[in-house]
């Protein structure tokens, strides 16, 4: 026992871990100065910026636009939805199709008369529908990709060049955990998040090679499981899904601290998860344990949630 609390080693334990922490704080200073092309942040003035947030009726959408609106930042929601909720009133909503480069067009005309040029770009919008590859119609598939990435190349193509002549703005990218991991019943949904991801990873590259806009910051969110009600055909289930939950509020806060800080970067949720930003550098077979894990969670909900809908059928 002695030979375990001798001197020699408490010393070694000692130095590993400083090392240790000393590599990670390199780590993290050097990925903040790269994303951010070694610009200096502006200082953030609230009354200067004005943020275009599109899917702002949704949960999480109402989150960022409240955190926003508290913080005395001018917020116009692009969404097809209606709010369901009173806007305050540094607040706008335009019900606009993201989807359609025209709709786009007007209601960039209607903004820019009555708020100028957005500043802040937070893309959000998206949907989810539980389907496998073989039973989702096609009309679904299509909105799926046209409302979680076609609409970043849109949204973009309308207000991007006024950040990109300023040489200043931040276009943030709500993406998902299944940017990096494809499971059954979402594979729709985990090629769009996975598109988004590759959309945010190019624009940095466009921005600083192709545009000369290296002050223009890029952030892209991956959360696991939200409470919304985009996915309650899971949370229906809570005893058979067995998944922690974050709050649209965990979501807004780290989309809130990219934009205030004007920071470029990449937040995993919950923190402890940002493995998964690494998955594809791990062995094919752990790659594969990790996929099939939560598969048989979304297996195992989808059984209740076929017998639910059908007494007596098994789930397909």
């Amino acid at each position: 026992m002695s030979y375990f609390l001798s001197l020699p080693v408490i010393t070694s334990l000692l130095s590993i871990l400083i090392s240790s922490l000393v590599l990670y704080y390199l780590h993290i200073k050097i990925s903040e100065r790269v994303l951010n092309n070694f610009q200096a942040s502006e200082a953030w003035i609230p009354e200067n910026e004005l943020v275009l947030l599109t899917g702002g009726s949704g949960s999480i959408g109402r989150q960022i636009m409240e955190e926003l609106s508290g913080k005395e930042v001018r917020v116009v929601i692009l969404d097809i939805s209606q709010p369901t909720f009173e806007l305050p009133e540094n607040v706008t909503f335009y019900q606009t199709d993201i989807t359609s480069a025209k709709s786009l067009s007007e209601t960039g005309a209607s903004i820019r008369k009555l708020h100028g040029e957005p500043t802040v770009i937070v893309n959000n919008a998206a949907v989810f529908n539980h389907h496998t590859i073989l039973e989702i119609p096609e009309k679904e598939l299509r909105q799926t990709f046209d409302v979680n990435i076609i609409s970043h190349f849109l949204v973009l193509k309308e207000f991007l060049p006024f950040m990109v002549r300023m040489n200043r703005g931040h276009v943030v990218t709500v993406a998902s955990i299944a940017s990096f991991v494809t499971i059954g019943e979402m594979v729709d949904y985990a090629c769009s998040k996975a598109s988004a991801l590759a959309f945010h990873e190019g624009l940095s590259q466009e921005l600083r090679y192709w545009y000369k806009a290296p002050n223009v910051r890029t952030s892209s969110i991956h959360p696991l499981w939200v409470r919304t009600p985009m996915i309650e055909g899971f949370t229906k289930y809570e005893a058979d899904f067995r998944q922690s939950l974050l709050g649209p509020k965990e979501v807004s806060q780290a989309v809130v601290e990219h934009i205030v800080t004007r920071k470029s970067g990449q937040t995993i949720l919950p923190r402890h998860a940002s493995v998964f930003g690494s998955l594809k550098a791990l062995p094919l077979w752990l790659q594969e344990a990790i996929r099939s894990y939560f598969s048989s969670i979304v297996w195992r909900v989808r059984i209740k949630r076929v017998a639910d809908k059908n007494p007596g059928l098994r789930a397909p």
